[in-house]
């Protein structure tokens, strides 16, 4: 039964109100409790129990956090580590390009210089090395150094571990392992294939802090004390939200109490980031994953790879104002770069056909560092698993980005196992490849079978889940701070999504080049303002900015909007229907 009679709305879909079940459990919550009703229905839709209900709302890291040693390799790891610090040896970080990997590598810069160590930094170029350890690059660091910590890569990296002759090696990583481990010193990653999986939501850089939490252990049975570790959870917090690890267990302590630490704002490059990307309120997860993150990421995209890691690990105030303008310059960059990759996928994915149930799209000469976005943007589309390649003469490197329920990470790495990849692998939301052009049809071909078995392609449209109907009088910042008590939000936790039925468009103005600032009203004094990121990439910014007078119902998220020291409800809108 669809919500509100939306069968198909402006944007395709069927909406989806809460079930029977939901409502009742939330009443039930909210008698027991004495919490807000708008509350209970969040923790109700999560399966959160009354008796657990003031717990979920508190999450604390001391209940909540596991113990490390349930890792494998995590005692030698953590002890290798600080036989090195003890007899000041060399130690090198080698880190992925992208936020996790700049924030892992940044955790261990910060953690080690308060302990009066500087490391060495190593983070591939995407386009000359690729991800991950590399021969080359591992020779060259270990006949300078005794250590190489490799942070949020290296678990498939047999061959490079094996170059690095005469150093000792970490991996502290996230991704899929394989059938068997590169021979080192330790490889603590919760998705080895001999664990358990129960901590395979943890990001690497949640893997990196339990590491120090474990060097931390050590050093106090040892009679020692380590760095205040509370103090670096604005990196883990970071991470763990522009990685899109669910934001379930640990990761909602985590991700809670980095924000109060970022809020603190003590961490030079953060300080730097959040006032180029004008910032102007408490931080939050939006904050993270959509101003923050891509500003990091965009040394690793389209510049210097080590621009991010280098910011979120400097002391140095001046440094940070500096490399965070570089990084906002490459971020516009790479929107640019983006945007005309994104227009010449969608138009050959579309040709191709979105009902498949992989959409993929390829083209010589397309930036390796958007791949991945746009891969995003085409899942996002047609709700089916996407991978875009970007091609330099024969070989193409590509990204991939799934659906929830599909596995893509096992299959690229089923498919580099079967010989019809270069290489490949990463884990269940995204995947990284590389891929010879004769073999990119029978790869693209098979990858669609494997995805098929998963259920891929079995839906049009996803249904747009809707939490409940609210007029617009009743969404206050009252309300809204009464909801983000249930936060944070993010993935695996989304933020409840009200309609906000019959409104007329009181005000539409296309704002930047996709964009729709409205404002909506009952007709009957009561209204909200909302915003439309990305409205003319759909049939909802064109539609709703030449309205005529007709009546809609909107569907979205609610957000606090803080202008001139001033606060206000604002939708932030996803959908529409005509009324």
């Amino acid at each position: 039964m669809s919500f509100l009679g939306v069968e198909q709305s402006l944007s395709g879909r069927r909406w989806v109100g809460p079930g029977v079940e939901v409502d009742r459990a939330s009443e039930m919550m909210a008698q027991q409790t004495g919490l807000p009703r708008s509350v209970c229905q969040v923790l109700a839709r999560r399966g959160v129990p009354a008796m657990e209900a003031q717990g979920f709302l508190e999450p604390k890291l001391k209940e909540l956090l596991p113990d490390p040693r349930e890792m494998k390799d995590m005692e030698p790891a953590a002890a290798r580590f600080l036989e090195a610090v003890r007899h000041k040896q060399r130690i090198a970080v080698f880190a992925d390009y992208d936020v996790d990997g700049g924030s892992s590598a940044a955790l261990l810069l910060v953690w080690l210089r308060q302990m009066g160590l500087e490391a060495t930094l190593y983070i591939p170029d995407r386009i000359d090395e690729g991800y991950g350890p590399n021969v080359p690059a591992m020779q060259e660091l270990a006949s300078a150094h005794n250590l190489i910590i490799c942070v949020d890569c290296g678990t498939l990296s047999h061959e490079p571990i094996a170059a690095a002759k005469g150093a000792d090696v970490i991996v502290l990583d996230h991704h899929l392992g394989g059938e068997t481990l590169p021979d080192c010193v330790a490889v603590v990653n919760p998705n080895r294939q001999d664990e358990s999986g129960d901590l395979g939501y943890f990001c690497a850089a949640g893997v990196v802090f339990l590491m120090l939490v474990e060097a931390g252990r050590q050093l106090r049975e040892a009679g020692a004390k380590g760095p205040d570790l509370m103090s670096l959870l604005d990196l883990v917090a970071l991470a763990t939200v522009a990685d899109v690890a669910p934001l379930i267990g640990a990761n909602r302590a985590l991700v809670r109490q980095g924000l109060k630490v970022m809020g603190a704002r003590n961490r030079p490059g953060l300080v730097a980031l959040s006032d180029v990307s004008r910032m102007d309120s408490a931080p939050s997860t939006y904050h993270l994953g959509f101003l923050l993150g891509p500003r990091v990421n965009a040394g690793g995209r389209i510049g210097k790879a080590d621009l991010g890691a280098r910011l979120l690990s400097t002391n140095d105030p001046h440094e940070a104002a500096a490399l965070a303008e570089r990084l906002d310059q490459l971020n516009t960059e790479r929107r640019d770069i983006e945007n005309a990759v994104r227009a010449a996928a969608l138009e050959q994915a579309e040709k191709r056909g979105l009902e498949a149930p992989l959409v993929w799209a390829a083209g010589e000469g397309w930036h390796p560092g958007v791949v991945g976005i746009v891969a995003s943007r085409l899942k996002e589309a047609a709700n089916r698993p996407a991978v875009v390649i970007g091609f330099d003469g024969e070989e193409g490197k590509g990204s991939g980005r799934s659906v929830s329920g599909v596995d893509l990470g096992a299959s690229i790495q089923r498919l580099a196992a079967e010989g019809l990849l270069v290489k490949g692998g990463g884990h269940k939301m995204a995947a990284g490849l590389t891929v010879m052009r004769d073999k990119l049809e029978p790869a693209m071909k098979r990858l669609s079978e494997l995805l098929a078995k998963q259920g891929a392609g079995e839906g049009g449209p996803a249904d747009l889940k809707l939490d409940g109907a609210l007029m617009p009088g009743a969404a206050s910042v009252d309300l809204i701070e009464q909801i983000e008590q249930a936060g944070p939000f993010g993935a695996g936790a989304p933020a409840p999504r009200y309609a906000l039925p019959d409104l007329q468009v009181r005000f539409a103005k296309k704002v930047g080049e996709s964009h729709l600032k409205l404002s909506l009203s009952d007709g009957m004094g009561g209204g909200v303002d909302a915003i439309c990121f990305g409205a003319f990439d759909t049939a909802l910014g064109p539609r709703l900015l030449d309205h005529g007078g007709a009546r809609f119902h909107f569907a979205g998220r609610l957000e606090i909007n803080t202008w001139g020291g001033r606060q206000s409800p604002q939708l932030r809108l996803e959908d529409a229907a005509e009324a």
